[in-house]
């Protein structure tokens, strides 16, 4: 649909507060408006030119039903048509990308938001598993991860050691991105001395749930063309659900996940993703990310880890990705925003000469949900 229409959408500006564990002064509000000024200043568009707003938070983690009505002001949605996803961020650019597209409307304003720092993410993910013999058993996401690392483990051979060298990559990247917080930048030693919370994975192995929002304005082509110097097109977007019952889902695997990516890959007209520029991709622990990249196409099953040990043509996670900053509700959007801006030159730690990216989302107990999006300028 994207990459072969005569309406292509693009991503023109967007903006995200500091990612941060907690964000003790700044209130659900004062974040989303941040994020918005942030993204519509010097864009060439004002808050009249939006046509329409979809936001992604969840009412549990913000502690009330219809969350969002607190918070149309600091989006700027008074008077305008706003829709809310309770999903990862990610899905409100599908659904944005989706309307600009077919015609309908020409400016979007798409927003993330979370504050996990006040409430308890573990009830969280508990809200969303099977109720009558899972819930009760406490049985949740870090459990979840948990036995997709043991199941990815022993499928391919590999020791723990290697998820070590994942969540140090990706917190050298993000201490050169001035948006995530990061005061102490854990070597792959001290990741492999920290507590296991959910064996085999360990504390730092699990993605740090953080505070923060962001903002991401897409238009029509034709509105791209006139305001915005360097617009980042909107390829390809796939997406695909796995088995709620985690008990029938493929665990070493994410099959849903590559579904997704597919289906992106087609409508972009992509034939070889290892020939992308940039991957930013989300994920709720080290083993999942190998996952992640190997169900995009990056790697072979069990195959991802030598990326980190080897090298890799494509950049993964410029930004730093999803485990040393996960604004739950808001990662896949941040993931959006990162490639977006890496791709027009907008940001320091932007790979040189990078053209294309992959982009994914996942939402879900044990990532059961996935949203994939193809860029290129």
């Amino acid at each position: 649909m994207f990459a072969k229409s005569s309406n292509r959408v693009a991503v023109v500006a967007s903006a995200q507060t500091s990612l941060k564990s907690r964000w003790a002064n700044r209130q659900h509000v004062d974040l989303i408006s941040e994020a918005v000024s942030a993204a519509l200043k010097g864009s060439g568009l004002r808050i009249e030119d939006v046509d329409f707003v979809i936001d992604s938070g969840s009412d549990i983690l913000d502690g009330r039903s219809i969350s969002n009505c607190g918070f149309l002001g600091a989006m700027g949605a008074h008077h305008k048509e706003e829709s809310r996803v309770e999903e990862d961020g990610l899905w409100a650019a599908l659904y944005g990308a989706t309307k600009i597209g077919a015609g309908s409307a020409e400016v979007g304003l798409l927003i993330g938001y979370s504050k996990p720092s006040e409430g308890d993410v573990s009830a969280f993910y508990w809200s969303q598993v099977e109720p009558f013999y899972q819930r009760p058993v406490g049985f949740g996401h870090e459990a979840a991860s948990g036995l997709q690392a043991q199941s990815y483990l022993a499928e391919h051979g590999h020791s723990e050691e290697i998820f070590a060298d994942v969540v140090a990559h990706d917190w050298a990247k993000a201490a050169t991105n001035p948006w995530v917080e990061t005061d102490d930048v854990p070597a792959a030693d001290a990741i492999r001395a920290s507590a296991v919370v959910a064996a085999p994975l360990r504390e730092l192995e699990l993605a740090r749930a953080v505070d923060g929002a962001v903002a991401v304005v897409i238009t029509s082509q034709r509105v791209a063309e006139r305001v915005c110097p360097t617009p980042v097109w909107i390829t390809g977007i796939g997406t695909a659900i796995d088995q709620h019952a985690f008990a029938r889902r493929e665990r070493g695997s994410l099959p849903a996940a590559k579904v997704a990516a597919e289906a992106a890959y087609k409508r972009a007209g992509i034939g070889d993703p290892t020939k992308l520029s940039i991957a930013e991709v989300s994920a709720s622990s080290a083993a999942t990310q190998l996952m992640v990249l190997e169900a995009l196409g990056l790697a072979s099953p069990g195959g991802a880890p030598a990326l980190y040990r080897d090298g890799s043509e494509i950049h993964l996670n410029p930004s730093g990705g999803s485990l040393p900053a996960d604004p739950i509700m808001a990662t896949g959007l941040v993931r959006l925003s990162e490639a977006s801006l890496q791709l027009a030159d907008r940001v320091d730690h932007a790979p040189a000469g990078a053209t294309s990216a992959v982009v994914h989302g996942a939402g879900g107990v044990g990532m059961q949900n996935h949203c994939v999006f193809t860029l290129e300028v």
